[in-house]
């Protein structure tokens, strides 16, 4: 019997994926997906198989040329289909602003509030002893030499407020105490533990709003 999409169950979760059933395939890798559990990505897969031509292959196309044309920027780190990226090349922004985030997430969440018209340097993660995350394995060093280079007159952490966020704000403190230009942090608004992808926008506006030196 055809396989009719419209009416079928997707079974359980196999102890492994057989690599020729290509929709447990596209279960495992949708699951794995911040966000996604294998019940979310059965309902997203069986969704897309009712309607191949208009979710499934516009959605296969849009991630190949995602993939293909999206890189990140040598500036701040940010993602983007230009490099440097569109707000490191954007004139209107306060060039002397920096505003020092874990990842693209963040950035990305204070662009959506809109309080934030300076630029930005992503470190791509926190510092971690657990985790075996150093200050080498995060864009700490390229931060030093952007601020070293004359330009920037204050740096915003926008870190996350867990044990992790502040080990990597002192570091960053201490590493740009030589330098002279003031360090500053989030204020008021942001919750012991809470990521800032998560916040709302006016939380996010009033942190930054109410920053102070770190």
């Amino acid at each position: 019997m055809p396989f009719d999409p419209s009416v079928a169950r997707l079974a359980p979760a196999p102890t492994s994926v057989p690599p020729n059933d290509p929709v447990e395939q596209l279960i495992h890798l949708l699951s794995r997906l911040p966000g996604l559990g294998r019940r979310s990505a059965r309902r997203a897969v069986l969704r897309m198989l009712q309607d191949p031509q208009r979710q499934m292959i516009p959605l296969a196309r849009a991630l190949e040329a995602a993939a293909e044309a999206v890189r990140p920027c040598r500036v701040c780190g940010n993602l983007d289909t230009r490099d440097p990226c569109a707000i490191c090349r954007d004139p209107r922004r306060e060039r002397g602003l920096v505003c020092v985030v874990e990842g693209v997430s963040d950035l990305w969440a204070l662009e959506r509030a809109g309080a934030h018209r300076g630029l930005y340097h992503v470190l791509g993660g926190t510092l971690s002893a657990l985790a075996g995350v150093g200050p080498e394995d995060l864009s700490i060093q390229p931060l030093v030499e952007r601020v070293a280079g004359g330009e920037v007159e204050e740096v915003i952490l926008a870190l996350p407020a867990t044990v992790e966020g502040a080990t990597t704000g002192h570091y960053l403190v201490d590493r740009l105490r030589p330098l002279p230009v003031p360090v500053t942090r989030l204020a008021q608004g942001v919750p012991m533990g809470g990521a800032l992808d998560v916040l709302d926008d006016g939380t996010l506006a009033a942190a930054l709003r109410a920053r102070r030196p770190a």
